[in-house]
């Protein structure tokens, strides 16, 4: 991942509810913005679909604060683009990974991870809140170009036809039904909110 000073910058205006919303903060840039939604603590929020729920509760996920920045970016007419990313989870990013992948048989768990775009640079604000991954993702199966406010529903449809025409589909993955990796995502999911109140806890 790139740093968040590699994504264009530009003053904050009344353009829409968002930037609004982060004016409010006393932000007064994009990559302020940014970096104020980076260092805000990382935890699960109880809707994914609202624009601000970031504010509201005063920590978000890599949905919830890649949506807040991706819209900034869009009503400020910045070409920054949310982006969706299919990583293989093992332990060197999750800490129990691989017992995981042992028990379903595979070589590693595909797992959703999202990040902002903007021309070869891609920058994840979500990186280094204890999380629950020990670093940086920095390689992908699968990647796609999103809306920053793409709902739960479409992103686990994308999701599941990357698994099925574009991943599944390697010689690598031969043998792998759907429904195992599907199982093992959500032990996985479980694993990484295990590893994140580890993780708060320590720091």
């Amino acid at each position: 991942m790139d740093p968040i000073g590699k994504l264009p910058d530009k003053d904050l205006f009344d353009a829409g509810p968002v930037s609004r919303r982060f004016q409010a903060e006393g932000l007064q840039t994009f990559l302020a913005a940014c970096r104020h939604v980076h260092q805000m603590p990382y935890g699960y929020n109880s809707s994914k679909d609202d624009p601000l729920i970031l504010f509201k509760e005063g920590f978000g996920t890599c949905t919830t604060k890649h949506m807040a920045v991706g819209l900034l970016a869009k009503e400020l007419g910045l070409p920054i683009d949310k982006c969706i990313g299919i990583y293989a989870m093992t332990d060197r990013l999750v800490t129990g990974a691989d017992s995981i992948c042992r028990e379903y048989g595979l070589r590693a768990i595909p797992v959703v991870h999202c990040f902002l775009v903007c021309d070869r640079y891609r920058v994840d604000l979500t990186e280094g809140n204890h999380n629950g991954k020990n670093g940086p993702i920095d390689d992908f199966l699968f990647t796609r170009n999103v809306a920053p406010d793409i709902s739960p529903k479409d992103e686990y449809r994308i999701y599941r036809q990357a698994l099925q025409e574009q991943i599944l589909t390697r010689p690598e993955w031969a043998g792998v039904t759907l429904k195992t990796v599907l199982a093992a995502r959500e032990k996985a999911l479980a694993l990484l909110k295990i590893n994140m109140h580890r993780q708060q806890a320590a720091a």
